[in-house]
């Protein structure tokens, strides 16, 4: 099993490529260990000394250290983990219910504007980073929406909020005046 790994633009997260399917459908994010217990593969990597975060997309995989800890000595832990984890043949996640936005089909033509534009515009090119975006709501002209993964506490994460995707949706949704993050 060959996995490549990529930079992303948060210098704390890696994006590991293990070149299958790592989610189905939806995401996972795991911000604790504590949380972790639901996914084999959250766990294991967990286990390594000096990570702090890790997020699953379709077929790629996050995964965040601690400020204090360097990639040169993590790197090869966190590639064993993800190689034995796939090698053994184990599930990404142990019950068949992934992280994802809920979809109760009320929502107004605005909102479903919204969701259209992040589903084919934004979320493509946060996954390219190794992350994603969720959805939280629209209120008042404010769509609340929240990075995860690589993008979730990177140095450029509030532009990409505030000058990418706020002005995108403004332009296509005049009714959205502005975009909050949600952590």
């Amino acid at each position: 099993m060959f996995i490549q790994t990529e930079t992303t633009p948060n210098p704390a997260t890696l994006k590991f490529l293990p070149g299958c399917t790592v989610m189905e459908e939806g995401t996972a994010n795991f911000t604790e260990a504590e949380t972790a217990g639901r996914s084999p593969l959250a766990t294991a990597l967990f286990a390594v000394d000096g990570v702090t975060g890790v997020f699953f997309g379709h077929d790629f995989i996050t995964v965040t250290k601690g400020e204090d800890r360097d990639w040169d000595t993590l790197k090869p832990r966190v590639l064993g983990s993800i190689m034995e984890h796939f090698t053994q043949g184990r599930p990404v996640i142990a019950e068949a219910a992934a992280e994802s936005e809920e979809d109760t089909g009320d929502d107004t033509e605005i909102v479903t504007q919204i969701k259209e534009l992040l589903e084919t515009r934004v979320r493509p090119a946060v996954a390219q980073d190794g992350g994603d975006i969720i959805y939280h709501g629209f209120e008042e002209g404010i769509v609340y929406l929240q990075m995860q993964g690589a993008c979730q506490g990177c140095p450029s994460s509030t532009a990409t909020l505030k000058h990418g995707i706020e002005n995108m949706l403004r332009y296509y949704v005049p009714e959205v005046k502005e975009v909050q993050a949600v952590m």
